[in-house]
């Protein structure tokens, strides 16, 4: 199969996508049309049905996996696939593997790293805290392993989650080693847990979009609950130690326009924000660069870095 990546203005298309998404639409002269976002691990591209009646469309909907016909084609800089004919595959003639974005690290040797984080923790509350997330709880587990850190931006893979609380963790802990008044079992207890809202917050792939609950609240707030209730069952938890995991966690954001629903106040909380930040933007910068890796010049403007991008280079 050939991936969106690799998609070029002019190819021909005769393969399977995920169709992410689905919406009728009708164009200035009152003709109806359908854009499709067409996706595999690679990454998504948008589509156009210009003759959604056409015998050779067969009814599809969002999630359906299709093969799809057309021709790639170029509409004001971005490339888009002008499609012809659709058919709705059946179970076996794909790998889901194939369609959903999935991080570059092994995600049981991850997850053995954060156990491990876990394991060196010396405060037996924040400990069985943790424990109850990570060991014991098999359904939270499992999702953690599969969820995405973001709908996009940064990390918005299977295992994204984990991978971006791993390097959070990571660069908190050398943080404990460089700035000594930081409290290490609150600030990695923290790190650790500052994202598990997102459990909830974001729906499980193919879909992997706001859920609800999530819309409503997000994951800050589910956050600090979950910390709250898991807490609640742990005998004799002192309530000094959980408002100030529960402080980290709603003002790992930084400030309001932010979304943080706190400003930071100790100084672990200081510290996961800029853990939690760095990671964010240098995963975001990386995939820029993936994206663009036949670029040779300047990338545009980036809204979030507000500034033109390149990659660096050696003369």
């Amino acid at each position: 199969m050939k991936y969106v990546r690799d998609l070029k203005e002019g190819d021909r298309v005769f393969d399977i996508y995920l169709c992410k998404h689905r919406q009728s639409a009708v164009t200035k002269n009152g003709k109806p049309y359908e854009n499709v976002i067409l996706q595999d691990k690679t990454g998504t591209m948008d589509a156009k049905v210009w003759e959604p009646n056409n015998p050779g469309i067969d009814d599809f909907d969002t999630l359906d996996y299709i093969e799809v016909y057309g021709e790639v084609t170029n509409f004001q800089g971005a490339l888009q696939v002008n499609v012809k004919r659709i058919r709705v595959c059946r179970e076996g003639e794909y790998n889901p593997a194939d369609y959903l974005p999935v991080s570059s690290k092994d995600i049981d040797t991850m997850y053995q790293e954060l156990l491990s984080l876990i394991k060196s923790i010396q405060n037996t509350y924040y400990k069985q805290l943790l424990e109850a997330f990570f060991v014991k709880d098999e359904a939270f587990s499992k999702a953690f392993r599969k969820s995405s850190a973001a709908k996009a931006v940064h990390h918005g893979f299977v295992g994204g989650l984990l991978e971006h609380t791993l390097s959070v963790a990571k660069l908190c802990d050398y943080y404990c080693t460089a700035y000594p008044v930081l409290k290490r079992d609150l600030l990695l207890t923290a790190a650790i847990c500052h994202d598990i809202g997102k459990t909830r917050e974001l729906s499980a792939f193919p879909e992997n979009d706001y859920t609800d609950e999530g819309q409503m609240l997000g994951h800050i707030v589910m956050g600090a609950q979950m910390v709250a209730d898991k807490a609640a069952g742990i005998a004799d938890f002192p309530k000094a130690l959980l408002t100030q995991v529960q402080h980290c966690i709603l003002a790992h954001h930084g400030k309001y326009e932010y979304g943080s629903p706190k400003i930071p106040a100790i100084i672990e909380a200081v510290a996961l924000n800029y853990a939690d930040d760095t990671d964010a933007k240098m995963e975001t910068f990386k995939e820029i660069l993936d994206n663009n890796s036949e670029v040779t010049g300047w990338f545009g403007y980036n809204r979030l870095f507000e500034s033109n991008l390149r990659a660096s280079k050696i003369d």
